[in-house]
C-alpha cells in the first residue's frame, strides 16, 4: 500500500510514483517484468549517471563458496554470447569443460594432483582464449563515451556504473540489456588472480581486519558476521564455476534489478528505451531475501583482537535495526551529533583538546542491521583502554543530556545544507536510488527525512541514547604486529592468453556504426565564464555568480606555499585548536556550525588558500568570525605542547602504512631528497618554535598581494559590500609574496633501483622516465591520445597485457603527465601492485610492451572515439571555473586546452602514437622505485636492470 503522499502519476505514456515535495523530482517506474526504474532530470551538463542496482550481495553468497558476488561482478565485464567472442558456438564446448574441470579441482587436496589439474584447466582455457575478446566491454563503454565504468560489491548490493554522455541512452541500454540477460564466463582462471591480487591488498589494510572482526561480534549467526565480500583464501582458490552460474539465474533478474538514473533527459524517452531493451527479460520465480535468526542482544560488552602492521587503534560498535526503519532517521542525528568533523561531541571533547590522536564516529545503514561505530587512536603513551574509556565518555555525556542545546537545531541545519549540495550531483542523486531500492526503504520516507529530524527533539535524544546504548557494545583492539594469519600462496601456472586486439565482434560494430546526434562541446573561455574585478582598486577578484541555489564558495588566495615556508601548514592547524580573545575554541567551532559554514586554510608546495564555504545569507557573519580568529587568536602553550606531541605520534604512525611508505618513496623517485612529502619542519624544530610567531604569520597574511576568489549568489556589488570591512584594513595585498624554492625532478640519466622495505604478501612498483624535457602543450592531444590508447583505463594496452591475458595484477596503468606548473619537465611511469613473486613477471611485460606498443587501428579509434565524446559531454562550471583558470596559469596558458585536443584528435593517427611511443618511452632509462620485502623479491633479476639503492624508511620519511 502507498504511503500518504505519494502519487501516482499518468500525464505521461508510462504510469510512475513521485512524491510531493521532493526537490529531486524523481519519478519511480515498474516495468511489466518487475524492473525498477529511478529518475531524475538534472540539465547542468549532457551526462547522464546510471547505477544498475542488484539487490543481493555478499550476504547471499553460499557458504561454501564466499566471494562469490563479488567474483561474479569482475565476471559480468566478461561479455555476452553477442560481445567479448567471436565464435560463441565454438567456444562453448570449452567453456562447459572449464567448469565441470573446476568442479573437479575444487574437490581434491593432493598438491600434486591439483597442480596437474590446473595446468589441464590452464590448457583448455587456451583453446576457449581463441574466440574471446577481451575487455570488449571496455570497449564498448568508451565507444559511446562513457566514464568510470566500474562496480561494487558490498553486504547486500552489487551495483554497476557508468556515466554515459546524454545521446548515447539507446547505445547503453542495448548494451547492458544484453550483458544482463545473456552474461557468459570467461577468461575464468586469469580474472581469478586479479580478483585474488585484490584480496592480497586488504591483507595490509588494518581496517578491513577491524571491519571484519566488529561484523563478526555484532552479527555472529548471520552472514554479514559468518562471511566477508572478498571471500576466504581457501573458497578464492577453489571457485566454482556453477554456484556463480546458480547465483546469477536467481538474483540477477529484473524484479530484482533497479536502474538508477540522473541527468539530462527525457524521461518517457528513458523509460521507453529501457522497456525496449530490458521489457523481455524473465523474472524470477523467487526473489525474497533469506531470513535469518534473529541477532543476539549483548548484555555484556565484548572484546576482540585483531593484529596488524599499521599503528594501533580500536573501535566501538552497536548493532541498530534495519536501514528501513524509522531508526535511521535518530540513528544519523546521533551520528552528527557525536562527530560531524567540527562541533559533535567527539570533535569538541576529544580532538579540539587533543585527548586523543584522533576520534570519529560513522553509522552504517544496511539492509538486516544498522551499526554505529566510534573510532579513536591514541596518543603517545596512551592505551587503547585509555581510548575506549574516552569514546564511552561522550556516549555517557549524551546519556545526560550533557550538550549545548544549539547542537541538535544545528545538526539538523547542516543536514538540510548537506542535502541540497548532495542535489547539485548527479552522482549523489543516483546513489540515493540504489540506497533506497536496496534497502527497501520507500521514496517518500527518503524525501521526508529532513522534515522528520527538524522535529526530533533533546528529550527524544537522550531517551533513545538510554535506551539503546547499555554494557551493549562490542570492542576491537588494533594492535601492532606480524599478523600471523596470513599465508602465502605462490603464483599459479598461468598461460597468458592472446588479447586478440585487432577482433572485434560484430555486436561492436554495430554500436561503433550506429550514428547519434552528436553533442555540440561547450569549452571555458575563461574571459566570457569569469569576470575580473578588483575590490577597492587593489584588491583582484574573480567571480563567478551561482544562479541555482544560496550556497557559496569564497578565499582568499596567495602565490606561495610550503616551498616558500613550512610554518603557515603547521600555524593553520593550530589555530584549529585555539579560541580568542572573547571566544573558547569550542565556541568558535560551534558558531560555524551554527551557521552551516566551513572555513579551511590549505598550504599547498606554490600556493596558499584561506577558504569559506556555506550559507550565503550566513556569509558576512562567517567572513567576520575567521577574521577575528586570525587575528585575535590566543596563544595557548599547554595546547601548543601537545600539538607538537600529537605530531609527532601521527608522523611515527604513518611510517606503519603501506600506502603512506609508497607515496612517500614514490616522490623520493621524483624528486631526490628534497620533495613535497619528506620536506619538513623536524619535531624538534617545531617544539622550539614559539607559538606566538605562528599565529603572527596568520595575522600577517592579509598584508600579502592575494586574490579573492567568489562563487555564489552575491552580485560584485554586493560582494564588494560584504568584503568592505576586511579589504579597507591597512597594508591589505600590499607587500610581495615571499618567493618559493621549487622541488626539482630528477632525471633518469640511467637505470636504477631505488628499493625501501615493507613487509608485505604484494609490492607496490613503479618503473619512472624523465629526461628533462620542458611540457609542449602543442603535444598534449598525442599525449592525451597515448594515454587513453596505451595505459588509462580496462581497454588500455597495460590493463589487457597485465592483468586480463597473465593475471598479474588487480590494479595497473601507465601514464605520461602533464606537469602542473610551467617549469615542471615530462615524466612518465608505470604503475603496478602485484604479489611478491610476480614482479619479475610485471617488469619484463612492462618492457614488452614499452619498447614494442602492440599497434591496433581498432583499439586506436576507439581511444579516439572516447576522448572526443567525453570532452564533447565535458561542462566545466561553477568553481570548478575559478580552478581550471588558476591551473591554466599554472602551465602558462590563458585558454582552455582541452579545447585543443578535442580540435586536434579527429586528424591524430596510429602512426602519431607509436612515433610519440617511441621517442618518449621505449627503449629509456628507468627508476624501478619498489615497496616491498627483500627476502621475497628475486633481487639476482632486478639487479639485472640496473644498480640497487636501498633506502631505509627513515630516508624515505626524513625521520
Amino acid at each position: 500500500m502507498a504511503l500518504m503522499g505519494l502519487a501516482l502519476s499518468s500525464c505521461s505514456k508510462y504510469d510512475y510514483e513521485e512524491v510531493k515535495g521532493d526537490m529531486a523530482q524523481t519519478r519511480i517506474y515498474t516495468l511489466k517484468n518487475g524492473l525498477k526504474i529511478y529518475l531524475s532530470v538534472n540539465k547542468e551538463e549532457p551526462r547522464i549517471q546510471t547505477y544498475i542496482a542488484v539487490r543481493t550481495g555478499s550476504k547471499n553468497d553460499p557458504a561454501e563458496t564466499t566471494g562469490l558476488a563479488h567474483y561474479l561482478e569482475h565476471l559480468m565485464f566478461k561479455g555476452t554470447n553477442h560481445f567479448g567472442v567471436t565464435d560463441p558456438e565454438a567456444e562453448a564446448p570449452y567453456l562447459e569443460e572449464i567448469e565441470k574441470r573446476y568442479e573437479a579441482y575444487r574437490q581434491l587436496t593432493d598438491p600434486e594432483a591439483r597442480k596437474k589439474a590446473y595446468h589441464e584447466i590452464d590448457s583448455v582455457s587456451q583453446l576457449a582464449a581463441k574466440y574471446n575478446i577481451p575487455n570488449e566491454y571496455d570497449k564498448l563503454m568508451a565507444t559511446i563515451g562513457s566514464e568510470g565504468s566500474n562496480a561494487y560489491t558490498s553486504n547486500d548490493v552489487t551495483c554497476y556504473v557508468e556515466d554515459i554522455p546524454s545521446n548515447e541512452i539507446d547505445n547503453w541500454a542495448k548494451i547492458q540489456a544484453d550483458r544482463f540477460m545473456n552474461m557468459t564466463i570467461r577468461g575464468f582462471h586469469t580474472e581469478l588472480e586479479a580478483v585474488y591480487e585484490e584480496y592480497n591488498i586488504s591483507l595490509t589494510d588494518d581496517g578491513d581486519k577491524l571491519y571484519t572482526a566488529m561484523m563478526a561480534k555484532l552479527f555472529p549467526t548471520h552472514p554479514y558476521g559468518t562471511q566477508t565480500t572478498i571471500g576466504t583464501q581457501e573458497h578464492l582458490k577453489n571457485p566454482s564455476i556453477t554456484n556463480i552460474k546458480n547465483y546469477f539465474k536467481k538474483w540477477y533478474v529484473p524484479n530484482n534489478v533497479a536502474i538508477c538514473m540522473s541527468g539530462d533527459f527525457d524521461p518517457d524517452e528513458v523509460v521507453a528505451t529501457i522497456e525496449k531493451y530490458f521489457g523481455e527479460w524473465q523474472p524470477g520465480e523467487d526473489v525474497e531475501q533469506p531470513v535469518y535468526d534473529k541477532q543476539p542482544e549483548l548484555t555484556a560488552p565484548v572484546d576482540t583482537t585483531v593484529i596488524g602492521l599499521e599503528a594501533e587503534n580500536l573501535w566501538l560498535g552497536w548493532k541498530f535495526d534495519r536501514a528501513s526503519s524509522l531508526q535511521a532517521d535518530t540513528l544519523q542525528v546521533i551520528q552528527q551529533m557525536l562527530s560531524n568533523g567540527t562541533a559533535g561531541l567527539l570533535d569538541l571533547d576529544i580532538n579540539q583538546q587533543m585527548r586523543m590522536l584522533g576520534a570519529w564516529g560513522a553509522a552504517i545503514p544496511m539492509q538486516d542491521y544498522s551499526m554505529l561505530i566510534l573510532g579513536g587512536t591514541p596518543k603517545e603513551g596512551q592505551s587503547l583502554e585509555e581510548v575506549r574509556s574516552l569514546l564511552l565518555e561522550e556516549i555517557e555525556k549524551l546519556k545526560a543530556g550533557d550538550f549545548s542545546d544549539d547542537l541538535l537545531p544545528s545538526v539538523v541545519n547542516n543536514l538540510k545544507l548537506e542535502y541540497y549540495n548532495a542535489l547539485e550531483s548527479n552522482q549523489a542523486r543516483a546513489r540515493m536510488f540504489v540506497n533506497a531500492f536496496i534497502n527497501g526503504t520507500p521514496w517518500e520516507q527518503e524525501v521526508k527525512a529532513l522534515d522528520r529530524v527538524a522535529g526530533i527533539t533533546k528529550e527524544q535524544i537522550v531517551a533513545f541514547a538510554n535506551r539503546y546504548f547499555v554494557n551493549n557494545y562490542v570492542t576491537v583492539f588494533k594492535k601492532q604486529g606480524v599478523d600471523p594469519t596470513i599465508k602465502k600462496i605462490d603464483k599459479p601456472a598461468i598461460t597468458p592468453i592472446p588479447t586478440n586486439r585487432d577482433y572485434v565482434s560484430q555486436f561492436v560494430k554495430d554500436i561503433q556504426n550506429l550514428e547519434v546526434k552528436p553533442i555540440q562541446p561547450r569549452f571555458v573561455d575563461f574571459q566570457k565564464d569569469l569576470t575580473f574585478g578588483h575590490i577597492n582598486d587593489q584588491l583582484p577578484t574573480i567571480y563567478v555568480q551561482n544562479k541555482e541555489n544560496g550556497r557559496f564558495q569564497l578565499a582568499f588566495r596567495y602565490e606561495f606555499g610550503n616551498e616558500a615556508d613550512l610554518r603557515y601548514g603547521y600555524a593553520a592547524q593550530y589555530l584549529d585548536y585555539l579560541g580568542t580573545d572573547s571566544l573558547t575554541s569550542e565556541q568558535i567551532k560551534q558558531q560555524f556550525y551554527k551557521l552551516a559554514c566551513n572555513y579551511n586554510i590549505q598550504v599547498g608546495d606554490r600556493s596558499l588558500s584561506v577558504s569559506l564555504n556555506g550559507l550565503s545569507e550566513n556569509m558576512p557573519q562567517a567572513v567576520a568570525l575567521l577574521e577575528h580568529l586570525m587575528q585575535h587568536a590566543k596563544v595557548d602553550k599547554e595546547a601548543y605542547a601537545m600539538f607538537v606531541g600529537m605530531e609527532a605520534k601521527s608522523r611515527m604512525d604513518a611510517k606503519t602504512d603501506q600506502r603512506t611508505n609508497f607515496d612517500m618513496l614514490a616522490s623520493y623517485g621524483i624528486y631526490g631528497p628534497y620533495n613535497p612529502r619528506r620536506h619538513d619542519i623536524s619535531i624538534d624544530t617545531l617544539a622550539n618554535t614559539n607559538p606566538e610567531e605562528l599565529l603572527g604569520l596568520l595575522k600577517d597574511l592579509a598584508q600579502y598581494k592575494h586574490t579573492v576568489l567568489y562563487y555564489g549568489p552575491m552580485s560584485e556589488d554586493e560582494l564588494a559590500d560584504a568584503l568592505a570591512s576586511y579589504a579597507s584594513q591597512a597594508n591589505v595585498a600590499t607587500k610581495d609574496v615571499p618567493e618559493n624554492k621549487h622541488y626539482v625532478m630528477q632525471p633518469t640519466d640511467s637505470n636504477e633501483v631505488l628499493l625501501a622495505p615493507y613487509d608485505a604478501q604484494n609490492i607496490y612498483m613503479r618503473m619512472y622516465h624523465n629526461e628533462g624535457n620542458a611540457w609542449n602543450p602543442e603535444e598534449a592531444p598525442v599525449q592525451a591520445l597515448f594515454n587513453e590508447f596505451f595505459g588509462g583505463g580496462m581497454n588500455s594496452i597495460v590493463f589487457q597485457e597485465l592483468r586480463e591475458a597473465r593475471g598479474l595484477a588487480y590494479n595497473a596503468y601507465a601514464y605520461y603527465m602533464q606537469p602542473s606548473h610551467q617549469d615542471y619537465k615530462d615524466m612518465f611511469f608505470t604503475h603496478i601492485i602485484t604479489q611478491n613473486d610476480k614482479m619479475a613477471d610485471c617488469i619484463a611485460e612492462f618492457h614488452h610492451i614499452l619498447d614494442s606498443v602492440p599497434q591496433s587501428e581498432g583499439a586506436l579509434k576507439i581511444a579516439k572515439e572516447s576522448i572526443i565524446k567525453r570532452l564533447a559531454s565535458m561542462r566545466t562550471t561553477k568553481f570548478g571555473l575559478i580552478n581550471a583558470w588558476l591551473t591554466a596559469q599554472e602551465n602558462g596558458l590563458d585558454y582552455d586546452i582541452n579545447q585543443r585536443i578535442y580540435e586536434a584528435m579527429p586528424n591524430l593517427t596510429l602512426a602519431d602514437v607509436l612515433e610519440f611511443a617511441d621517442r618518449c618511452i621505449a627503449r629509456k632509462p628507468y627508476r624501478y622505485v619498489i615497496l616491498g620485502n627483500e627476502e621475497a623479491l628475486d633481487m639476482a633479476t632486478l639487479e639485472k636492470y640496473g644498480p640497487v639503492k636501498r633506502v631505509t624508511t627513515k630516508e624515505i620519511f626524513g625521520y
